[in-house]
């Protein structure tokens, strides 16, 4: 529920996100908040370590409807052996609790080093989101200009409010929730290494920087957004450097040294070594670094039927479509890129490690209501610097890594499948007139569609926010229960009655919100179960045979990999599947409709985005019809 991160670290494999229900969260005003973020942050409770009987017990569960009676049967037999008294489990369970007493997060810095720095596929479409905005009234370079100075505005005026401290606490059922994120999105960069990655963040340095990166035709340049007397640009002004920054790369004869940043991590961190040997290269990829953020103003995107538009923005947001169209025109470590193409089509990507949804979706949503706003600010009569463009060095070696780096690109961007739908149907509003939680009547669908789609159940992850612990990043939410399984089954069942498949409906959705419940609390059993693991690691003893077993792979192999990402703006996020024969699903529940980002890779020929775009619009159509139909719905 509410996220972003499907990194599901099999034993290390790959899960990640989440933004919380906006009725959720309350905000106090920020003139209370001023200057409190760090007693704020000391205030909060630490991350739990749940006991040990109850996650073996709730992990037998979860692999009912998964897994087949003789693997279960087998996985019982190991995890009695695990948790016997003063067995392993014991052992590591005490060493965990040892840890967390002793840190403020036992989980948080093996969390990003293992879900984020150590993983080494692309981060595109296999770990840093996507946005798309709704299509912007502007369709020539001026407006593109213009639109592209507001966000900019908009970004520094949000800034102000982490730099002062003054962003409001935001509250999950009454409790606060950890802030520490918003603090890590703006001035941070991963940086790639041979084996591991590294994340770092200017804005803690003792100069923070006054500048960001604008790319534009696959040329970069350090534009200033803050006048000498630390007043940030004026919306004019900044139409004037962006002007500028666009005379003066006209041309597209450059090499796109942006599309390095799609590489698989341990070639990308091969290229950078080679890279920054050259001092201009090293000096123009620090200040990449260091910037603020990213902005890309992007050229054409591939010309698409109307049907078809959102889908497309949403390949460019998520990967730039390929080298010939706009990855090159990409600095994909930055942690958070603005994107604003030529036709209108916006959005923004952003790399994960230093956080999860909910700082770049409020982000977002004050974006864009900022640039809507009238503008009333007077420009200072004063010269602007001209923007100083980033200089590479392109050796014969660096050449053969970017030729490299494009034709990978373009495999990957022709594998992805991608199929943005607004169901326009009906929103959050059906559910909750049946008293029933949004997210998990949609969630229900997604079962319920895969169901039909493959004739069974798989592992699903949807991730739930630990933001009510200090530092906490995420858990699973296990979509599949025994409740769920029963109700796919049930639904096309014509033996069954209405007042049955409701009943199993209703069953599902309140074992959907338990488990949820389960999560946000610090008990669900997956970030458990891999701490265990990890505290076997840290103590160098030889790892469970629980966490060798096919099961402890199956449920972690989750072909459903969900977050809900609801915000103000009518906006839809997306991401690439987990697994090879899997869906990533995104979805914004709004009052009257829902936005769905769907996606596949067209090399499983078992999968298809487009289908389960159509079986998800029919489950939910049929699931609305069934209540309807159904007097005891409406009790």
């Amino acid at each position: 529920m509410w996220g972003i991160c499907r990194r599901t670290v099999v034993g290390m494999s790959k899960p990640c996100g989440f933004v919380k229900p906006c009725h959720l969260v309350k905000p106090v005003s920020a003139s209370r908040v001023a200057g409190r973020y760090l007693t704020h942050q000391k205030g909060l409770p630490s991350l739990p370590v749940p006991p040990l009987q109850q996650t073996c017990e709730r992990y037998i569960t979860a692999l009912e409807p998964i897994v087949e009676v003789d693997e279960l049967k087998h996985t019982k037999e190991l995890l009695d052996e695990f948790k016997k008294a003063g067995g392993i489990g014991d052992r590591l369970q005490s060493g965990l609790e040892k840890r967390a007493s002793n840190t403020d997060n036992w989980l948080s810095e093996w969390w990003v080093q293992i879900a984020y720095l150590e993983y080494r596929l692309p981060v595109v479409v296999h770990s840093s989101p996507g946005l798309v905005l709704p299509r912007m009234k502007f369709s020539d370079k001026q407006g593109q200009i213009r639109f592209a100075a507001k966000l900019i505005a908009g970004v520094l005026d949000f800034k102000t409010m982490i730099d002062n401290e003054t962003l409001p606490v935001e509250y999950l059922g009454g409790k606060p929730l950890c802030m520490n994120q918003y603090y890590e999105v703006l001035s941070s960069c991963r940086i790639p290494g041979l084996k591991r990655d590294s994340v770092v963040n200017h804005a803690k340095s003792s100069h923070p920087p006054k500048h960001i990166t604008v790319v534009h035709n696959f040329q970069f340049f350090v534009l200033d957004v803050y006048n000498n007397d630390g007043t940030p640009l004026t919306v004019d002004q900044l139409c004037v450097q962006l002007e500028k920054i666009c005379s003066l790369s006209l041309e597209t004869c450059m090499e796109p040294v942006g599309i390095l940043t799609t590489q698989h991590r341990d070639a990308w961190g091969k290229a950078y070594l080679n890279l920054i040997n050259d001092k201009t290269n090293k000096e123009s990829i620090s200040a990449i670094q260091r910037s603020i953020f990213t902005l890309c103003l992007d050229g054409a995107m591939p010309q698409v039927s109307d049907e078809m538009y959102h889908s497309c923005a949403a390949t460019q947001m998520l990967h730039g479509g390929g080298s010939r169209w706009n990855s090159g025109n990409r600095w994909f470590d930055k942690t958070l890129q603005f994107i604003v193409g030529e036709n209108g089509a916006c959005g923004a990507n952003y790399e994960h490690a230093p956080a999860e949804g909910p700082p770049i979706v409020a982000l977002i949503d004050h974006v864009v209501e900022y640039t809507r706003k009238l503008e009333t600010v007077q420009s200072p009569k004063v010269p602007l610097p001209v923007p100083q463009k980033l200089h590479f060095n392109i050796t014969p070696e660096i050449k053969t890594d970017i030729e490299e780096a494009k034709r990978n690109m373009n495999i990957l961007a022709e594998d992805l499948d991608m199929r943005v739908m607004v169901f326009g149907h009906f929103g959050k509003n059906v559910p909750k007139l049946h008293n029933m939680s949004p997210d998990a009547f949609i969630q229900m669908a997604l079962q319920l569609a895969y169901y039909r789609m493959h004739q069974r159940c798989c592992s699903t992850y949807e991730s739930a926010s630990l933001r009510m612990y200090r530092r906490g990043r995420t858990d699973t939410i296990r979509s599949v229960s025994n409740a769920s399984a029963f109700f796919v089954k049930t639904f096309d069942d014509p033996s069954k009655q209405n007042t049955e498949k409701v009943g199993a409906m209703e069953k599902a959705v309140k074992a959907h919100r338990a488990y949820t419940n389960m999560a946000v609390t610090g008990q669900a059993i997956d970030r458990h179960l891999l701490g265990l693991k990890l505290q076997a690691i840290e103590e160098k003893l030889p790892v469970p045979d629980i966490f060798k077993d096919t099961a402890y792979s199956k449920a972690l192999h989750y072909q459903l990999s969900t977050s809900q990402v609801p915000s103000k703006t009518d906006c839809v996020m997306c991401f690439g599947p987990v697994v090879p024969n899997g869906y990533g699903v995104c979805y914004n529940p709004m009052d009257d409709h829902i936005n769905f980002a769907l996606s596949s890779f067209n090399t499983c020929k078992e999968t298809s985005a487009g289908l389960l775009a159509q079986a998800v619009t029919d489950a939910l159509l049929d699931m609305r019809r069934l209540l309807e139909q159904t007097p005891r719905a409406k009790l």
